[in-house]
């Protein structure tokens, strides 16, 4: 079993209640505002909101020996189409050459294990899941302090750590076990409320299965998402650094994503060319 972080990107879920945290930002508006309106941005109707794009996602994936040394490198590029809300991703490389069956029947694979820990089920229609990283569901497994303001890629943002609530709120599924024992710091754009920027770190070790089929030890994650058009945003990188164990075996995996030739879909279904930023 391979440590992965999805577009959940430990969900990024990172809100509470406005009237469990008071600090202020200068503009007088308190985190706990700044969260709700990051969050009703996260559940608006995008497929109203968004127009349609396409773009290329490059993955790299590297497996690290005991002495960080890698030893299984793997490159991928994928054609991500987002269409009334939601986006769909094929595989079009791995490694320089077209996908073989098996490659594709892991995608598949790897799709299937994150739904199951995540406990989402796959959409009838096939389509792949909405670029939505702040859900009311998760309000309540963090507490917030505004750090400050600050300008992230020219734009004015907050910054905002996170932790989990003490003490720890029921886990059901090993992502909430995960979301228990991570913190770390977001920076939400202060005009549109869009997630800008997430570094995400594990607090402490998280088993699987009680340990028996592996553990995950450390997690160290960064988002990075670019306004492509006027309230147009999407992840365009990011980086991971996952240490555990896969039964008795050591496990130590470095991942890069990186998203591309943004291009946005005209009426006849047919891309324009790629968007500026």
């Amino acid at each position: 079993m391979k440590f992965r972080l999805s577009i959940f990107a430990c969900a990024i879920a990172l809100f509470a209640f406005a009237d469990q945290i008071t600090a202020h930002a200068g503009d007088s508006l308190t985190v706990g505002q700044i969260i709700q309106k990051a969050v009703a941005r996260g559940q608006a109707d995008k497929q109203d909101m968004m127009p349609d794009f396409v773009y290329r996602k490059l993955t790299v994936t590297d497996q690290l020996d005991g002495n960080g040394n890698v030893k299984d490198h793997k490159e991928k590029v994928y054609e991500v189409a987002y269409r009334d809300g939601r986006s769909h991703a094929t595989l079009l490389q791995v490694d320089g050459h077209p996908p073989t069956q098996s490659d594709l029947k892991q995608q598949s694979k790897n799709e299937m294990s994150i739904r199951q820990i995540t406990g989402e089920q796959k959409p009838a229609n096939g389509d792949g899941q909405q670029e939505n990283f702040l859900t009311p569901e998760l309000a309540q497994r963090f507490d917030f302090k505004l750090i400050g303001q600050t300008n992230l890629h020219g734009r004015k943002t907050y910054q905002i750590a996170f932790q989990p609530k003490s003490p720890a709120l029921p886990e059901h599924r090993l992502v909430d076990r995960l979301l228990n024992q991570i913190s770390g710091t977001l920076w939400i754009d202060a005009q549109e409320f869009e997630v800008a920027r997430a570094d995400i770190s594990l607090r402490s070790e998280v088993n699987i299965l009680g340990g028996i089929a592996g553990s995950l030890k450390k997690l160290n994650y960064t988002l990075e998402r670019t306004r492509i058009a006027d309230g147009v945003w999407f992840s365009t990188l990011s980086s991971g650094d996952f240490q555990g164990r896969k039964l008795w075996d050591p496990t130590h995996i470095k991942t890069r994503t990186q998203s591309v030739q943004f291009r946005r879909i005209a009426m006849n279904g047919q891309p324009k060319p790629p968007s500026e930023g």
